[in-house]
């Protein structure tokens, strides 16, 4: 079983000085080591909403102190990646969920939004790339590198990539359905999270199979968070039930946990993770969106705690591997 310290949270945008567009969430939390004694921290925001009572979502960073990350060096001034233009899949929403350094650059996998008439909305997964260390983006392409198709045709998001032995790994969430919530009087998304691969990590092969066990036929999955301890594959993500997860506690996220010793096959088994909500505070009633860094060989974890992360995000400390 694995034994968590929690340290706090680092970022709360209602708690500090934030530009106009950055009001409200910190969404997606990915951290990568920016010199010896910085941690950039990106993730997802938005500000806060318009007369039509709409978000829109935006991209950023933070700096923090590698020693104490709940201490905050620095915030982008303006968000890392542009919005599309009308009518393209990014359109209203650019939620950046994973970073891959390669050669002289590194490459920005995110969600674009777009809206729709009958459900919310619909996603598809780009990629953006900086020349300069990660202040600035360049999107690769107008149109997604990832989207609807055939077998897959209600959205595509939320992708952690990595290249592992010289082959590119993406592990996204793949929408098998809308539910029609009664109570809400809204669609909601049902996904799992499914694996491609490719050579280049701009073309990829993909099957949209689910690959870790669900507790329920319409658990809903988000985030992949890989670590290896030894000759292990770990995997921690979260889990939602379908239907009146935003207001019933008991349908919210939770951090489900699963291994493997060959990236394909994949056993759950949640009990190890032991990581649960405060018993107060902004993450005493659910945990999200978790993302894992390793720096001077110790295990964090990042994640997002109350209403889907409106709050801010936080981190905890692996402190038996």
């Amino acid at each position: 079983m694995m034994k968590w310290k929690k340290l706090g949270q680092i970022f709360n945008p209602f708690r500090i000085d934030t530009p106009s567009w950055m009001k409200e969430y910190g969404q997606l939390p990915f951290p990568i080591e920016l010199n010896e004694d910085i941690v950039r921290i990106f993730f997802s925001t938005r500000p806060k909403k318009d007369n039509k009572g709409q978000y829109i979502s935006y991209s950023a960073f933070i700096d923090v102190s590698k020693k104490d990350q709940t201490k905050i060096k620095n915030i982008s001034k303006k968000p890392i990646i542009k919005l599309g233009k009308p009518g393209t899949f990014d359109e209203f929403g650019c939620m950046s969920s994973s970073f891959v350094s390669f050669n002289d650059e590194i490459r920005c996998y995110y969600t674009g939004w777009t809206r729709k008439h009958t459900v919310p909305y619909s996603m598809a997964i780009g990629v953006s790339i900086s020349k300069d260390g990660g202040n600035t983006f360049k999107k690769y392409s107008k149109g997604p590198i990832l989207g609807i198709n055939k077998d897959e045709p209600y959205l595509v998001s939320g992708p952690i990539v990595k290249k592992i032995n010289g082959s590119w790994n993406m592990w996204y969430l793949n929408g098998s359905k809308w539910l029609y919530d009664k109570i809400h009087k809204k669609y909601e998304p049902v996904y799992k999270i499914v694996h491609a691969k490719s050579n280049d990590g701009f073309k990829w092969k993909r099957n949209g199979i689910s690959i870790i066990p669900s507790l329920t036929a319409n658990e809903c999955q988000v985030s992949f968070a890989l670590f290896k301890i030894k000759n292990l594959w770990n995997v921690i993500f979260a889990f939602r039930q379908p239907l009146d997860f935003r207001n019933n506690l008991k349908n919210s996220y939770k951090l489900g946990y699963a291994y493997s010793e060959d990236l394909i096959s994949w056993k759950r088994k949640d009990s190890v993770l032991n990581f649960q909500t405060s018993k107060t505070g902004w993450d005493s009633e659910m945990i999200a969106y978790p993302q894992v860094g390793i720096f001077n060989d110790k295990i964090y974890l990042y994640y997002c705690g109350n209403n889907f992360g409106k709050e801010g995000f936080g981190y905890a400390e692996l402190i038996n591997n």
